[in-house]
């Protein structure tokens, strides 16, 4: 961790903001302490501080230079990284939000054209797909979208050239060295390889994301059966996703 702590540096993001950067390279580690600062910060409830965006290395804070000055807020921000620096976030045990997948057929239509172009069967690719859990570095793009690290090589592929307009809401995909999930219905560029039941972003909810930022998604391989059985329980609010921690 020490490594990655002696690059911890501050950048001004126009008037009202200020991105705080760890590192330079995509890592779980970095990624430990991006998310230990938005945590500490959204703990810490600091006046004039408007919105907290963790990303794949650095966290963007947006305030009101009315309430809090830019010198002020970057004084605290070296004061709580002393924090992190103490904390013993080897010990943290992440939890592990279990996704069930119908893989291939009019639910993944590109699962063949993929495995053709990584050389492997179908099966095979999905045994791959769902060998281990990819971590949550960062949600964006639409309401509860996951950027996951961590694809396993053998499964990259090239973007679509032409995206489509119109994907599915639970799509499963893969777009160069990604995976991940379309939470709703959106327009995209990934490969379609499967489709799960469950909604990762429920508006009604008081807690609406089901999964965080620094949390782990690990895909199940499910049958047709099994994904319209889960469907129902879904639309009549009676199904709960599994959860497991590391």
């Amino acid at each position: 961790m020490k490594e990655y702590a002696s690059e911890f540096k501050m950048l001004v993001a126009g008037e009202h903001g200020l991105v705080i950067e760890f590192g330079t390279v995509i890592s779980p580690a970095i990624n430990v302490l991006v998310q230990q600062m938005s945590r500490l910060l959204q703990i810490k409830k600091i006046k004039g501080i408007i919105e907290i965006v963790p990303t794949y290395r650095s966290v963007t804070v947006y305030f009101d230079p009315l309430i809090i000055t830019r010198q002020d807020l970057s004084q605290f921000i070296i004061e709580l990284f002393s924090e992190i620096r103490q904390q013993d976030v080897e010990s943290l045990s992440p939890k592990i939000v279990h996704v069930p997948v119908c893989y291939g057929g009019v639910l993944g239509p590109d699962i063949e054209l993929v495995a053709r172009y990584t050389g492997l069967s179908a099966q095979k690719m999905i045994t791959i797909h769902t060998s281990k859990p990819y971590l949550v570095y960062m949600l964006g793009f639409i309401p509860g979208f996951p950027y996951l690290g961590g694809l396993p090589s053998q499964l990259a592929v090239p973007r679509q050239v032409k995206p489509r307009t119109k994907i599915p809401a639970g799509s499963v995909g893969i777009g160069g060295s990604q995976t991940g999930f379309y939470p709703i219905e959106s327009s995209g560029e990934w490969w379609l390889i499967g489709r799960t039941p469950i909604k990762a972003f429920n508006p009604k909810s008081s807690n609406p994301f089901l999964f965080s930022p620094g949390d782990y998604l690990h895909f199940v391989e499910i049958s047709i059966d099994e994904y319209f059985t889960i469907r129902r329980e879904v639309e009549a609010d009676k199904y709960v996703p599994r959860v497991s921690y590391m």
